[in-house]
């Protein structure tokens, strides 16, 4: 399913920057979340690289943000300007596959966040070429959390318990 697309060009370049920081910061903490309450111990190891990554691009975006704007100090707001996706659990008895479905969506529209964000900088910028490579990270990321969702499907499919969730405090 393609994402719907939005229109990046309508917002200014440090707030799609504090979007993307935030984003980086709950797509990290929900990984970290779901690590947690998750037996299996493969998943559980695939949960907590998918933290550091979404760790690591959030201090790249940070200093990308430091770097254009030094004078501006980064707010991380409640929701951001910017409509970017969120993994969104509705409740505590929600089944793995469809919890690993949304991070997939939310992995595939910062795919193309990244791409459209990158459009922003001149083609022999340094930025330019690291927010690329983000994007390529990002399909990477939903690639794993593809082959990880299908094999939670099957398992709900013959009736087998994978324990994980109680995402509960």
């Amino acid at each position: 399913m393609k994402p719907k697309k939005l229109d990046w060009s309508r917002y200014q370049l440090a707030d799609l920057l504090v979007a993307a920081v935030k984003s980086e910061i709950d797509s990290r903490d929900i990984y970290l979340r779901l690590g947690r309450k998750v037996r299996n111990a493969f998943l559980r190891e695939r949960l907590a690289f998918l933290a550091q990554e979404e760790e690591k691009h959030r201090q790249s975006v940070e200093k990308i943000h430091h770097d254009l704007f030094p004078e501006q100090k980064l707010v991380i707001p409640v929701v951001a300007v910017v409509p970017l996706p969120e993994i969104k659990i509705s409740n505590e008895e929600v089944p793995l596959s469809e919890v690993l479905q949304a991070a997939m969506n939310a992995e595939e529209i910062a795919y193309h966040f990244y791409r459209q964000l990158a459009l922003r900088f001149d083609r022999d910028d340094e930025k330019k070429r690291l927010l690329l490579y983000f994007a390529a990270m990002e399909m990477g990321h939903y690639r794993l959390l593809e082959v990880e969702q299908q094999n939670a499907e099957r398992f709900e499919e013959y009736g087998q318990e994978q324990e994980m969730i109680h995402l509960g405090p």
